[in-house]
C-alpha cells in the first residue's frame, strides 16, 4: 500500500505512479476478457483497495493519502491508458469524499470520512434521471420532511458503481416550488434500506465491466440528519461542486485513452508493411500520428491547468469544462485514427483498438454533454470579460 505523507512532491508522484504502473502490468492481461464479457472486476478491486486507490484524496487526518487534484488526474490518465473502466470505479468514490469533506457537518466526517478512506463504504453519486442529465435543476426525485426524517420518491438513471456500492448521495427536491428550481434541492447521503430499488444494470456500447444502474425510491425513509451539510435547499450547489472534480477526471481519462490509442498506432506503424516499408514511413500516417501526439500533450496541459485552479481553490468551471471538451474529443479522434492505421485489424477484438473506439465516445456525453461545455466556456468568457 502507498503510504501517505502531508505533501506530495514531484518525486513522491512519479514513485506513485510507478507502483500503478507495475501493478497495471498485472492487470493488463485480464482486460480483454472481463472487458467483452462485461464482468466486474473483483480481485482487481480488491488489489485497488490494498494499494491504497481507493484513499488517494482523502485527508490524511482521516487516513487517506491526502493527494491533491494534479496528482490524481494523472493517476487517473495512468488508470485509463489500461482500462478507462477502472478510473471510473474509484472516481464516484473520490467525488463523494470530496463532497462530504467540503459541505459535510462535522458529524458526518466523523461518520462517514474514515471507513470511505478504508475502503469500508464505496462512494456513489447519483444526480442524473430519466428525464434529467445535464439540466440538473430538471429531476423530480423528491423528499418529503417528516420532521425527524424524510421520505424520497423517485428515480435515478445511469448511476455509476451504483450496485456495488454502499454510501449514495442522492441528489432530490425538497421544495418542488422553490423560484428559482436550485433553491429548493438538496443532498442526502443514503445507505441502502427499504424502499430503496436497484432496478437493473444497463447494457452499454463501451465502459464496461463497471456497472451503470437504474435505482428507484419507494417512500424510502432516512434520516434528516443525512442532509449533506445539515440544512435543505444547497443540494445544486454540492453537485456543481462535484461536477468540478469530475469533469477533471473525464478529461484525465480523456488523456489516458487518447495516449493508449497513439501508443497502440505508433506501435502497429512500425511493424505493418506495406509496399516494402513499414506503414509509419507513409506520410499519409506519419501525418496521422504527429497529430494524435499533438492532441494528447495539448489535452494534458488543458488538464493540468485545471486541476492546478482546482488545487488553490479557485473557480474553475471554465478551465475543467474547456479540459473535458478537448480531451474527450482528442481521445474519440486518436481511437478512430488508431483505428484507421490498424485497417481491418482494428475493427477486430483481438486489438485493443476496437475498445478505445467503444469506450471513447461516453467522455464526449458523460459528466455534461460537450454542447454544454461550449455554452458554459462561452458565458465564462463573456463574464470574466466584460466590456
Amino acid at each position: 500500500m502507498v503510504a501517505a505523507v502531508d505533501t506530495l512532491s514531484s518525486d513522491d508522484d512519479d514513485q506513485i505512479l510507478d507502483a500503478i504502473g507495475s501493478w497495471l502490468e498485472g492487470v493488463k492481461p485480464q482486460v480483454r476478457e472481463l472487458e467483452q464479457g462485461d464482468i466486474y472486476p473483483e480481485e482487481i478491486v480488491k488489489q485497488m483497495k490494498e494499494l491504497g486507490l481507493f484513499s488517494l484524496m482523502y485527508p490524511v487526518e482521516y487516513g487517506g493519502l491526502g493527494m491533491n487534484a494534479s496528482s490524481y488526474a494523472k493517476v487517473i490518465t495512468k488508470l485509463s491508458e489500461t482500462w478507462m473502466s477502472l478510473a471510473g470505479i474509484i472516481n464516484t468514490h473520490m467525488m463523494l469524499g470530496q463532497l462530504i469533506g467540503r459541505f459535510g457537518t462535522d458529524s458526518q466526517k466523523e461518520q462517514f470520512m474514515y471507513k470511505l478512506a478504508a475502503a469500508e463504504l464505496h462512494g456513489v453519486l447519483c444526480l442524473t434521471e430519466p428525464d434529467a442529465g445535464t439540466d440538473l435543476q430538471g429531476i423530480k426525485t423528491h423528499a418529503k420532511n417528516h420532521g425527524d426524517h424524510y421520505t424520497l420518491n423517485g428515480s435515478k438513471m445511469w448511476i455509476t458503481n451504483g450496485l456495488h456500492g454502499s454510501l449514495y448521495a442522492v441528489l432530490t427536491k425538497t421544495d418542488l416550488n422553490a423560484s428559482p428550481a436550485h433553491k429548493g434541492m438538496t443532498m442526502f447521503l443514503a445507505e441502502r434500506g427499504e424502499g430503496f430499488n436497484v432496478d437493473g444494470k444497463i447494457r452499454k456500447l463501451g465502459y464496461r465491466g463497471l456497472e451503470s444502474v437504474a435505482l428507484s425510491f419507494d417512500d424510502f425513509k432516512i434520516s434528516a440528519d443525512r442532509i449533506l451539510g445539515g440544512e435543505e435547499g444547497f443540494g445544486f450547489k454540492h453537485a456543481v461542486g462535484g461536477l468540478e472534480l469530475g469533469r477533471i477526471n473525464v478529461a484525465a481519462r480523456g488523456v489516458g485513452v487518447a495516449k493508449a490509442a497513439m501508443d497502440d498506432a505508433v506501435s502497429y506503424s512500425q511493424q505493418r508493411k506495406t509496399f516494402g516499408k513499414p506503414i509509419c514511413d507513409h506520410q499519409s500516417i506519419q501525418i496521422k500520428l504527429a497529430d494524435m501526439a499533438t492532441k494528447v500533450e495539448a489535452a494534458r496541459l488543458l488538464v493540468e491547468q485545471a486541476a492546478a485552479k482546482y488545487d488553490r481553490g479557485e473557480r474553475c468551471d471554465m478551465e475543467a469544462g474547456m479540459a473535458k471538451l478537448f480531451a474527450s474529443e482528442a481521445a474519440l479522434e486518436n481511437a478512430t485514427e488508431a483505428m484507421r492505421v490498424h485497417g481491418g485489424y482494428g475493427y477486430s477484438k483481438e486489438f485493443d483498438v476496437e475498445r478505445y473506439y467503444r469506450d471513447a465516445p461516453l467522455m464526449c456525453i458523460g459528466e455534461g454533454t460537450n454542447e454544454i461545455q461550449r455554452v458554459l466556456i462561452a458565458r465564462q468568457l463573456i463574464q470574466r470579460n466584460p466590456v
